[in-house]
């Protein structure tokens, strides 16, 4: 990278884009003066070497797996990167959703435009599994710039859902799900806009936990919304969401999303029962336009069964509920638009750990936009059109009733310990046959974030816990709580688990 300075006619470019009107004689001199002052100003940067996190575990790049390997299409490169010798993580492998940085293996974001790409640093997720012994098993699929709730979207194809081949695995965590949930390998780590964590858990059969806004560092993972980005475990058992994520928590001084952090020993709590436990169902979360009877039936139904094991139970009202997926619409939409595309994945404004190799990459996608899929084109002109023609209002409105959408949950929260709703309102479709339509291939997907996203927005914890089958297929119960107080989802969820095989659970 070497700086140089605007030709007259660039100035003349830039006007034109900002929308300043300049004779030409303004062009003359500004163009002069930016000549000289550019290169001073800028160029001693060149020669600084950039400030990142030294690699501490050796690794080769690993391989792409073909399809006798990888059955259901999980994967993107397969790795054995080794960690420490010790620690609470020795013996676990572990997958790595496909915008997680790991050093010197390939990413590509689910996205053809970052084909190519290979990180120079470890997220610092990545570095705290293999510090705690883990062994990172690879990079699984993802959506395309992981902007999808359904399993189709990646530029490789498709990922399957181990229950049912054809079937959408859920989004945009979709290859973390699949290796799961298929005994592939033991843990994974997933992504969470709008419910990409807890909607491919819930489609697999997973345990899959977002975490408070903050308590997980989201150093050195694509960066969607900073307001809305979490990244959290996906596992088979509530014991090992636990456990992971006490090796995940933790402020690393290097994301702004992490404002006094509170951590916790959450395997502490997995065998305090639900005994005592409050439990409010959220009425609002269901008979939605988007649900399916069956699957609220299933979610009830289990919800109520925490009475036999000694918690109350009663139905809750949260009124905003309804409203809280047209606050995240302006966040998801504009704010993806802002920070993910416009600003090259990292924006500005924000003290931290900027990862220039994935910025300078990924901004190639304006040469390349022709390659992006439709979901991601309209969101584009979606998101630019309402931030620009609109000065950017509905995004900043949308902050502002955030906070009063957190602030009727934590009400809600004040009487009860967990709130419970199905993560996603319906069973998993199957994914669109080749060759439908356009309309076909972009609307999977776009009911499944209508409770998930919400809490992406006020920031509480949830976690996705399978509760029973429809169809043959697994449905999850998401639980709410309070700010970091994610232990006393583990408490709830691990009751849950040892009193009831989900697999036997119907509706």
């Amino acid at each position: 990278m070497k700086i140089t300075a605007p030709t007259h006619a660039d100035v003349k470019t830039l006007a034109a884009e900002l929308g300043l009107a300049l004779s030409a004689d303004d062009v003359a001199f500004f163009g002069d003066l930016l000549a000289g002052g550019i290169p001073a100003a800028y160029g001693p940067l060149d020669a600084e070497p950039d400030c990142t996190p030294a690699v501490k575990y050796p690794r080769t790049p690993g391989y792409m797996p073909g399809p006798d390997e990888d059955p259901h299409h999980a994967w993107y490169y397969k790795t054995a990167i080794k960690g420490a010798r010790s620690g609470p993580l020795k013996g676990r492998r572990v997958a790595v959703k496909d915008n997680v940085c790991v050093a010197g293996v390939p990413m590509l974001t689910g996205a053809s435009t970052m084909e190519g790409y290979v990180p120079d640093i470890d997220a610092t997720i990545v570095g705290r599994i293999l510090d705690a012994g883990g062994e990172i098993a690879g990079k699984t699929h993802c959506e395309y710039f992981c902007f999808s709730g359904s399993s189709h979207l990646n530029q490789t194809g498709a990922t399957h859902n181990p229950y049912r081949r054809g079937v959408t695995a859920g989004g945009s965590s979709s290859g973390s799900a699949a290796a799961v949930a298929a005994g592939e390998v033991d843990m994974a780590i997933g992504g969470d806009q709008a419910g990409s964590i807890r909607n491919p858990a819930s489609f697999c059969g997973l345990y899959g936990m977002k975490g408070t806004w903050g308590l997980v560092p989201y150093t050195g993972v694509f960066p969607v919304d900073i307001t809305l980005d979490h990244v959290g475990p996906m596992t088979r058992t509530t014991a090992d969401n636990a456990l992971l994520l006490e090796v995940l928590a933790g402020e690393d001084g290097l994301d702004p999303r992490q404002y006094a952090v509170k951590t916790s020993r959450y395997t502490r709590a997995l065998g305090k029962g639900a005994k005592g436990l409050k439990i409010g169902i959220v009425r609002e979360g269901f008979g939605t336009v988007h649900s399916a009877a069956a699957v609220d039936r299933t979610v009830r139904k289990a919800a109520l069964r925490f009475e036999q094991l000694g918690a109350t139970v009663a139905e809750v009202s949260a009124p905003m509920h309804t409203l809280g997926y047209h606050i995240w619409m302006p966040l998801g939409v504009d704010g993806t638009v802002e920070m993910m595309m416009k600003g090259n994945g990292y924006g500005t404004n924000w003290k931290g750990l900027y990862v220039l190799s994935l910025i300078e990459w990924h901004a190639e996608w304006r040469r390349r936009s022709h390659e992006l899929p439709d979901a991601i084109k309209l969101g584009l002109l979606m998101g630019h059109y309402v931030h620009t023609r609109y000065r950017g209002t509905y995004y900043a409105k949308a902050q502002n009733l955030a906070r009063k959408l957190r602030a009727a949950y934590d009400a809600v929260l004040a009487d009860y310990d967990v709130l419970v709703m199905p993560t996603v309102p319906v069973k998993p479709r199957e994914l669109p046959r080749p060759g439908g339509s356009r309309l076909d291939m972009m609307a999977p997907g776009l009911g499944n974030i209508v409770n998930a996203c919400v809490f992406n927005v006020t920031g509480h914890p949830a976690l996705s816990v399978p509760c029973g089958m429809v169809d043959g297929l697994p449905i999850g119960m998401m639980l709410v709580g309070r700010y970091w107080d994610e232990a006393t989802l583990y408490r709830a969820s691990a009751a849950f688990e040892r009193a009831y095989d989900w697999k036997k659970l119907r509706a």
